[in-house]
């Protein structure tokens, strides 16, 4: 009983076979995305370097804003970190809407807020895999 109680409610947290490749869709879209916004920010492109220092950010911060572009790109296409790496999106999403809103107005805001939003289902599509990423780095120590 308890084994098939135990199948049952694994079969529950993981997607089916259709929302399983909706979801890799969305994945795909949002790493190429991050890759492509990340491009101008790491090669330090004269006109990404002084968008960001018209909002406060150096140089600096215009080239770690695209690391973790790229970073989250990569988790996004590495099946144990999918659900991390999409949270994290949301997190940086969530940030580039609020500051595209402040400084550049509501209409520059809509790409980075559907990137968030298909960010966010992918982050609750692919939640099991924090719960699992979280018991295999338990299991490290």
């Amino acid at each position: 009983m308890t084994a098939i109680a135990s199948t049952s409610s694994t079969a529950a947290r993981r997607p089916g076979r259709a929302a399983s490749v909706a979801l890799w869709v969305g994945q795909i879209l949002v790493a190429a995305s991050l890759l492509f916004a990340s491009v101008p920010k790491v090669t330090l492109d004269p006109m990404a370097v002084e968008g960001f220092a018209a909002i406060g950010f150096s140089a600096t911060g215009t080239l770690i804003i695209g690391l973790l572009e790229i970073a989250g790109a990569i988790g996004l296409l590495v099946p144990r970190l999918t659900g991390l790496a999409a949270l994290c999106t949301v997190a940086l999403m969530i940030g580039a809407v609020i500051v595209t809103v402040v400084f550049m107005g509501a209409a520059l805001a809509v790409l980075p807020a559907l990137i968030g939003v298909i960010a966010a289902l992918v982050a609750y599509g692919r939640r099991h895999t924090v719960v699992e990423l979280a018991a295999w780095v338990r299991t490290r120590r």
